[in-house]
């Protein structure tokens, strides 16, 4: 399982990266299978980067805030409107219950019937995984100041990973600490988990996000194999959020960069090795 990192900037858009998206992808059964981890706004140019939209397997999304689900309006567009019509599947889209009408709202959308000709929607339940190619998801409700939000525990069948053996991803969303995160993340071999408030700055604000040290304490209770630090917004200081980190967490531990790659159970690899693959 391949986890590529399309966008990463905290809350909105930065200077160098889409807000919150991120590929995978994994050879299974004779083909490569995709599958997109939110999509909020910007991310859909830089999505298009590293694959051809039609060839998108599912969207996952973990909650509905615009900088994780915005750009599913893009991708609407993009389906219903192609001259010739749109040459992939009807595409299942993984999310809060209410994910449906959001996105038609959004749009200024009846929602009957809304975005249901271009997409598949589904909702998750609580704890209950969900099987898309390769893939287990299992969606665990985080702490985040909106009806439905979720930490995403990613599992991969052995016959996708680089060395044939099974492997987990999670994703924590957007979050404090919680009891979930670290249920969703229990001896996940990599740990992409938000840290959007700077320590010592923001240490007052409680339920909204993770800051470095209560990243590293999660991922320490959790036991990862490796943190690496996404959702930062561009006034929180990157530096910090590593050292408070580092405190906590004693392994494998990185800040999350658009464009760069990692083998779940393997290697990272940078965004100039990956163009040339």
């Amino acid at each position: 399982m391949k986890l590529t990192i399309i966008g990463c900037s905290g809350s909105f858009p930065g200077p160098e990266s889409p807000a919150s998206c991120y590929l995978l992808t994994a050879d299974y059964q004779g083909r490569t299978w995709r599958v997109v981890v939110d999509l909020g706004n910007g991310a859909l140019g830089k999505l298009q980067q590293h694959l051809a939209l039609e060839d998108i397997d599912a969207v996952c999304l973990s909650h509905l805030h615009p900088d994780h689900y915005m750009d599913l309006c893009g991708l609407h567009v993009a389906i219903r409107w192609r001259p010739g019509g749109w040459p992939g599947k009807h595409v299942p889209v993984y999310g809060p219950s209410t994910t449906d009408q959001r996105i038609a709202s959004a749009y200024g959308m009846d929602p009957n019937p809304g975005m249901h000709p271009d997409f598949d929607f589904k909702t998750w339940r609580p704890r209950q995984a969900e099987t898309i190619g390769p893939f287990t998801i299992t969606p665990v409700p985080a702490r985040h100041p909106i009806e439905e939000a979720y930490a995403l525990r990613i599992d991969v069948v052995p016959e996708a990973s680089a060395d044939g053996l099974p492997h987990t991803l999670t994703y924590s969303g957007d979050t404090d600490a919680c009891d979930g995160l670290v249920e969703a993340a229990r001896n996940a071999d990599l740990f992409l988990c938000e840290a959007a408030f700077e320590d010592g700055r923001d240490d007052h604000i409680e339920g909204v996000h993770l800051n470095g040290h209560r990243a590293g304490i999660s991922a320490r209770e959790a036991g990862v194999g490796r943190l690496l630090l996404t959702h930062i917004p561009v006034w929180t200081s990157q530096r910090v959020l590593l050292a408070r980190a580092r405190e906590q967490y004693s392994g494998d531990l990185a800040v999350a960069v658009a464009g760069v790659s990692y083998e779940i159970g393997g290697t990272r690899t940078t965004p100039h090795e990956e163009s040339e693959k």
